[in-house]
């Protein structure tokens, strides 16, 4: 049964669109926007008669417009992007492309009074020793992926107070645990071990990460989109994370543990990246005040669930095949 709300989710067929959906669903009337970028359909067929599926790119406007103007969201929860940041680095154009201007075609076309969920990142801030808080941490992206994050919240602010609509930005950390589509570090490490693998190969060790389960992850979308009112042409914004830090080598640590093998690790060139942070790490004050969210999961149940059903797009373990 539904309670007549009726929410749109970009990005649906994804790592944590996939799991906001199936958190919202049983609750609420969902369609999901999704041009199946990543690779193929990953919502069984049982789950595909619960939801509107509609294959789309949000960087056709007059797409975007027919679908939303036909279901009529009271909420939008914008996840689509590219935000695999080596591939933003080879891919400027077309990052700036699906993450800014699909962004835009989705404020223009959001019902006015409606909700705007949209997905951030902590890559905004500027690299810092101390968690990042919304209202005082420096924005500086170090990055494209970053760059591109950090103008769709402009946009967001101003299209919002525009059009009336109540919008959160929501600046989220690194996910983990199982259905990784992209080639993170963690997933990375899982699908070489999960191969047979025991020399593993890595790029940076040395920066520390606030990491967050893709669980309590789906559930803090799915907080900031169904909570109470709030005020029309305002934009909150919120961290989503935990307000720990763990550095590769930790999780390495973490993960013999879990996994009882014993792996060796090898330099990878081409996973080093020239420019990157020593630590990210977010403060969640705002979003346990406003919304009443924490995380539920550690790390280490995220490497656990990881570990034990990675649930992995085809395209990170078929080169380990």
């Amino acid at each position: 049964m539904t309670d007549n709300r009726r929410i749109l989710v970009t990005g649906g067929n994804g790592y944590v669109g996939r799991q906001v959906v199936r958190r919202l669903c049983d609750s609420s009337d969902v369609c999901v926007i999704d041009n199946l970028r990543i690779g193929p359909m990953r919502f069984s067929e049982s789950e595909l008669r619960r939801i509107r599926f509609e294959r789309a790119d949000i960087t056709s406007r007059s797409s975007v417009q027919a679908i939303v103007e036909d279901f009529r969201p009271d909420a939008i929860i914008h996840l689509a992007a590219i935000h695999y940041i080596p591939e933003c680095e080879q891919e400027p154009a077309e990052t700036l492309r699906t993450n800014v201007l699909g962004a835009m075609n989705m404020l223009l076309a959001a019902p006015t009074g409606s909700r705007f969920v949209y997905a951030s990142s902590g890559a905004v801030y500027k690299p810092d020793t101390h968690p990042h808080c919304e209202g005082t941490a420096l924005l500086e992206p170090s990055d494209i992926y970053g760059l591109s994050k950090l103008q769709g919240e402009q946009y967001v602010r101003y299209i919002a107070s525009m059009r009336a609509l109540s919008a959160v930005v929501v600046r989220l950390f690194n996910v983990v645990g199982p259905g990784e589509t992209n080639p993170h570090l963690v997933p990375e490490i899982v699908a070489q071990l999960k191969s047979g693998r025991t020399t593993i190969k890595l790029g940076n060790r040395w920066p520390k990460r606030d990491y967050i389960h893709v669980e309590d992850a789906a559930r803090g979308f799915a907080t900031v989109a169904t909570a109470e009112a709030l005020a029309a042409g305002a934009t909150v914004t919120v961290n989503l994370g935990t307000s720990q830090s763990y550095s590769v080598d930790e999780i390495l640590h973490k993960l013999r543990d879990i996994a009882q093998i014993r792996f060796s690790l090898e330099e990878d060139s081409a996973r080093l990246r020239p420019v990157d942070r020593p630590v990210l790490i977010a403060d969640t004050t705002q979003i346990r005040q406003r919304f009443g969210w924490k995380p539920s999961f550690t790390i280490d149940d995220a490497l656990r669930d990881l570990w034990r059903e990675p649930d992995l797009a085809a395209s990170l373990t078929a080169k380990y095949a």
